[in-house]
């Protein structure tokens, strides 16, 4: 499960600008509810097939970014930093880290001048903002924008950003932002809804 929240982080929840430092204390309980709903999808996820009826879970944008805050970092590669979601609503959402784009630009070979990503410098706020489309157990992101410090680029930065940090021995170009995912656990949709996400068993 936290694999795939890192994908996912990856993929739509790379965002604008930065939050104020969250209360500790609220943090806490926030990233400990989400760990309390994560450990019970995986449950069913395990569970029998055949189930009398579907099962949902609600988990609040405060209790993602509550796990993102104190959970995930040790996580995430090297040159992300303050990873944080907004949850728009109608299946949009929107993600917020700090990159390095300079281990990017090196690492991608970004040289040309007539690539974007040879201009950016630096650790940079990137923001990404979509639509998460998901049935019968497969999700695929819809890219919508993408900033870096505010300033508007096209979508192929952001692919290259995330082709760079997702990169692996299964996936040793990274991840496309157009590929379609299954999503773990028998989850068969998420609804992102305005505060908050339904994940449907």
């Amino acid at each position: 499960m936290a694999r795939w929240f890192l994908l996912a982080s990856l993929g739509i929840l790379l965002t604008s600008a930065l939050y104020a430092v969250p209360d500790p204390i609220v943090a806490r309980r926030d990233a400990d509810a989400f760990k309390v709903k994560v450990a019970e999808i995986t449950r069913r996820g395990g569970a029998p097939a055949a189930r009398p009826e579907r099962a949902s879970t609600t988990v609040t944008e405060s209790e993602v970014n509550g796990y993102l805050t104190l959970e995930i970092a040790d996580d995430l590669p090297s040159g992300v930093v303050s990873p944080a979601v907004v949850m728009l609503g109608q299946g949009r959402a929107s993600g917020q880290a700090v990159v390095d784009l300079d281990r990017v630009r090196q690492g991608m070979g970004a040289t040309s001048i007539l690539n974007p990503l040879s201009y950016l410098r630096g650790r940079l706020p990137v923001v990404a903002t979509g639509t998460l489309a998901s049935q019968d157990g497969v999700a695929r992101l819809q890219f919508e924008s993408a900033t870096v410090s505010g300033v508007r680029v096209p979508k192929v930065v952001l692919q290259q950003i995330v082709n760079y940090y997702s990169r692996s021995e299964r996936f040793p170009s990274g991840i496309s932002l157009d590929d379609p995912f299954t999503l773990p656990a028998g989850i068969r949709e998420i609804q992102v809804q305005r505060g908050r996400a339904i994940v449907i068993q």
